[in-house]
């Protein structure tokens, strides 16, 4: 009777094992069909939409901009335009959080050497000190691609009013700021082709550039497959 017991007992075992086995690949499954979120307020609650959903078309997305580059040329939307984006704020004599958040976008640019799909915006939050010859020399220190990597200056009020009330940076304290108080943000922010927020980071973590990568693959696969978010 124990031996019948046991071998009953095992069976029963054996067969939760398959079960759990098999709801895990399952969820596997499904994970890989689910896309990232979007995010439309400072506080940095996610949504996920559908197409179809009546708040689609009203997502919140970056507005046009004008500034100039490391290499003194003009960098507008249309430069971003079709393009899967990772935005920062920063300021060359920073000696706080600025080194570590250069040296991990420097390893996105690594990642995404060759792939033109791929770009990385470092706004300036002290313009009146990083002019484009500032910008220049630090691009030159720290081995950026002027094709890949885009070090940008210009108006401060323009570049304060883009990060806090259009990128979210800093926190929600800032979005509701009037003046151009100094901005300080380690956060790394993902923009997908139609200038749409995807994702927040904290960009002075090398395990959140892990992240990024996975996700900006997820906005491509979402491109191709031209289905768009799935709830």
């Amino acid at each position: 009777m124990l031996k019948l017991s046991a071998c009953f007992l095992f069976s029963l075992f054996m067969l939760m094992a398959c079960n759990n086995s098999s709801n895990s690949v399952s969820n596997v499954k499904t994970d890989s069909l689910v896309t990232l979120p979007f995010f439309n307020v400072p506080d940095w609650t996610p949504a996920w939409i559908n197409k179809e959903d009546s708040g689609y078309k009203k997502i919140h997305s970056i507005p046009s901009f004008s500034f100039k580059d490391q290499e003194g040329k003009d960098f507008t939307e249309a430069n971003i335009e079709g393009k899967i984006y990772v935005a920062n704020f920063f300021y060359t004599k920073c000696r706080g959080i600025c080194p570590k958040m250069t040296t991990n976008m420097s390893l996105l640019q690594e990642a995404f050497k060759n792939d033109t799909m791929i770009l990385l915006l470092s706004h300036s939050v002290t313009p009146e000190l990083d002019s484009i010859t500032v910008l220049k020399n630090y691009a030159i220190l720290n081995k950026v691609d002027s094709k890949k990597w885009h070090l940008l200056t210009g108006d401060k009020n323009e570049i304060y009013a883009l990060a806090k009330q259009q990128y979210f940076a800093g926190d929600s304290v800032g979005f509701y700021q009037t003046g151009n108080e100094f901005l300080h943000t380690e956060n790394f922010i993902l923009v997908d082709q139609k200038r749409r927020i995807r994702g927040v980071y904290n960009g002075t973590l090398a395990i959140e550039i892990d992240r990024i990568k996975e996700d900006i693959q997820t906005l491509k696969l979402e491109a191709v497959s031209n289905e768009g978010p799935i709830k």
